[in-house]
């Protein structure tokens, strides 16, 4: 079983204490829109009904029989959903980091595969179907490093990698000392 927060049925308190209705009610409305695809749903209860995102989403994923957020509960399991040449480079990023910073846990959230110290997310990983998305958490860091993946893919808080990307250990380094001792200060 995972974890309650993960759980859609976690948000159904605060679905009717917010919207004033009770989730019955919020059922029969899901059953009168079901045949709309997931964005019109969203757009629906958001519109109609000024649901947060994360409401809308709970309910709508809920009615579609997904009663939890959580994919992957462990990093394995996220390996087995993707290609395997991203799992072979993803591993070698992890590896590099991790040789350096043996400290750094390797866990599973946002259903991704995350390092992080204590409490504290330092550097996350991602994929889509044509490259590797690298992320550290340390908004300053990624301003300082995003320049430095000259002719890759720069997003808003990733940078896009070809899944064949040769690690860059000493560039991976030096990003997540400067997010450690950014969390320091």
């Amino acid at each position: 079983m995972p974890p309650a927060k993960t759980l859609r049925e976690s948000h159904f308190p605060a679905i009717e204490k917010r919207y004033g209705k009770t989730m019955k009610y919020w059922f029969s409305v899901m059953d009168a829109i079901s045949e709309k695809k997931y964005p019109e749903q969203m757009k629906y209860l958001r519109e109609k009904f000024e649901f947060s995102q994360t409401h809308a989403n709970a309910l709508i994923m809920y009615k579609k029989g997904s009663k939890s957020a959580q994919r992957f509960t462990t990093v394995k399991d996220y390996y087995s959903s993707i290609d395997p040449l991203q799992v072979k480079t993803i591993k070698s990023i992890f590896r590099a980091i991790t040789s350096k910073y043996p400290d750094l846990d390797l866990v599973v959230a946002w259903n991704k595969p995350m390092l992080k110290i204590e409490n504290r997310y330092i550097f996350g990983v991602g994929t889509a179907k044509n490259h590797i998305l690298i992320a550290p958490w340390d908004a300053k860091t990624f301003k300082k490093f995003a320049k430095k993946f000259v002719g890759h893919k720069i997003n808003k808080k990733t940078i896009g990698l070809p899944n064949n990307w040769v690690v860059d250990k000493k560039l991976l380094h030096a990003m997540i000392k400067e997010s450690l001792d950014n969390q320091k200060s």
